[in-house]
């Protein structure tokens, strides 16, 4: 079955399939910041829709992480590196890319697990 949340015409902010989670793009809450407020905030986000879908950042399978110029890479990682749990690391791929507004400097997509119920 699959279970999609917060669904308009175009996406839904999560898709749920198979004990697997996807969280459509997230960009930051406020895009006049600079990349690592961006950044933190982007990642804040990830955090909330994680919760809502019954995960955690330690429960991250991959993420692709759009920066809109590699200028931006090493006080990016600065920031992701404080976030996830050290031994959680997942599989993921950054690439410099155009974003949808001039004044965006970083956006991530992430596929997560959902943790198992307990007992």
């Amino acid at each position: 079955m699959i279970e999609r949340l917060e669904t308009k015409q175009r996406m839904s902010r999560i898709v749920k399939h198979n004990g697997t989670i996807y969280l459509c793009g997230q960009v930051a809450a406020d895009a006049t910041k600079d990349i690592t407020e961006q950044t933190q905030t982007m990642l804040d986000k990830v955090d909330a829709l994680l919760t809502q879908a019954g995960s955690d950042r330690e429960h991250i399978l991959s993420a692709t992480i759009y920066v809109k110029d590699m200028s931006y890479f090493s006080d990016m990682n600065a920031v992701w590196d404080a976030w996830i749990p050290e031994g959680h690391a997942p599989a993921r791929a950054c690439v410099a890319a155009k974003m949808a507004r001039e004044a965006l400097l970083v956006e991530i997509s992430v596929v997560a697990a959902e943790i198992e119920p307990c007992c």
